[in-house]
């Protein structure tokens, strides 16, 4: 059965969000919001969780999922950052950017490019996906919340309840979302090479 909170955008219920860190602990796949779109997600290492992800986005094994981090030091654990990058990821974390560095051993293997050896990694600026990330005391491996075939993500929480609470064990509803993704900067090129442009703007 999918548990359905509505937790305040700005000032998160930490009682709500230690409930929705322990679904995700023990194996659930849950749905929340972003500082750019909604986006669903499960703890890192879930090999299950992750897996039905993929067969609820359609996604085949060539799609790299990013792992979503509350802070610089924990990025580190799992990416390379030499001072050039460490300068660009302080200036625009948290914030709407997924950075693809250079992966270390701790980095989960389904996330890591197989032959570049490197990871997608983000802090978002939103207080719900921060809390829930610090409740669960671990990154989330996430993905951008839409729907096979369609065009844009899912904006509202009870959207995605009536669409997909049968597919997922939470959808956290944080109010409305935007449509538009992260910005995708690759930085293991010098100067770093925009991948996709989103709501980040580079500065």
């Amino acid at each position: 059965m999918c548990q359905y909170f509505v937790i305040h955008p700005s000032h998160p219920q930490q009682r709500l969000l230690r409930r929705a860190a322990d679904i995700l602990a023990g194996g659930g796949l849950a749905a929340y919001p972003t500082d750019t779109t909604y986006a669903i997600g499960c703890r890192v290492g879930d090999k299950s969780a992750l897996d039905r992800m993929r067969t609820l986005r359609r996604l085949g094994g060539k799609h790299f999922f990013t792992l979503c981090c509350r802070d610089l030091s924990e990025i580190a654990k799992y990416a390379r950052v030499d001072n050039r990058s460490y300068r660009i990821l302080k200036r625009h974390t948290p914030g709407p950017f997924t950075f693809l560095l250079p992966a270390t051993r701790e980095a989960p293997r389904r996330l890591v490019h197989p032959k570049r050896r490197t990871i997608g990694l983000r802090v978002p600026a939103n207080p719900i996906a921060l809390g829930l990330i610090e409740a669960l005391g671990q990154p989330m491996m996430t993905t951008t919340l839409r729907l096979p075939d369609a065009d844009r993500p899912l904006t509202d929480g009870d959207e995605i309840r009536r669409a997909l609470g049968d597919s997922l064990d939470l959808v956290i509803d944080g109010g409305h979302a935007g449509t538009e993704p992260t910005t995708v900067v690759d930085l293991n090129s010098d100067p770093p090479t925009l991948v996709r442009q989103g709501v980040g703007q580079l500065g």
